[in-house]
């Protein structure tokens, strides 16, 4: 291990890009075909960030066996569908491919731990043509979900760099326990789908409002 790397790992949706629409879309239309009443954009807003099969029993607990199997399946189906769309609605937020490309300038070394398929996740930085800055890539197909650290852990054998070095940037409290329980830095964003405060009871070690402040915070460490 070299005490001189330094590892950003980024959160994908509701971090690097405003995906909400699609997943909100996506479990809206599968609630309906299944008959199962919709919980709501807000509900379903909050599990982004887990793996697909933590976010559908957070959202409906209840679910029988075979109303959680049509119900993930007509999700994916579904949100499979909407990626085929040409306008299909995942920005990148503001400042986000220019941090990356500063810190790829700076040799840090990037990157991400999200409740994404492995497919969907290079889908969206294929499409922003971030894909080769990262060098390390964890998703909800690899093993745990977030909060389970094992994402960062993994991140951590593919690169080797030490967990004092290594910082978890993400929007929600998943991402905040999962740094917390790996023994990383935790660096929470506001412009994503939890509160600040809510960041700042799980765990944050920082908060910052725009992505560009992170440049600085990893100069400093």
């Amino acid at each position: 291990m070299s005490e001189e790397l330094k590892l950003a790992l980024f959160d994908c949706d509701g971090t690097l890009v405003d995906g909400q629409h699609m997943i909100i879309n996506a479990m809206r239309q599968a609630s309906k075909i299944c008959n199962i009443p919709y919980a709501g954009d807000d509900k379903v807003r909050h599990i982004v960030g887990l793996s697909l099969h933590e976010a559908i029993l957070n959202i409906y607990p209840d679910l029988t066996e075979n109303d959680y199997s049509l119900l993930h399946k007509n999700f994916v189906e579904h949100f499979q569908y909407l990626r085929t769309l040409k306008d299909h609605d995942e920005p990148l937020y503001e400042g986000i491919k220019d941090t990356i490309l500063e810190l790829n300038k700076m040799g840090i070394i990037l990157g991400v731990a999200t409740g994404k398929s492995t497919r969907g996740l290079i889908n969206t930085l294929d499409n922003h043509g971030l894909k080769d800055y990262f060098v390390t890539l964890n998703t909800a197909d690899d093993g745990p979900g977030k909060p389970n650290p094992a994402m960062i852990n993994a991140a951590l054998s593919d690169t080797g760099v030490l967990r004092a070095n290594t910082y978890m940037i993400g929007d929600t409290t998943y991402d905040m326990v999962m740094a917390k329980q790996a023994g990383v830095h935790s660096v929470g964003v506001t412009w994503g789908y939890h509160e600040k405060h809510d960041l700042v009871s799980s765990g944050a070690d920082h908060i910052i409002d725009h992505i560009s402040e992170f440049i600085d915070l990893i100069k400093i460490k």
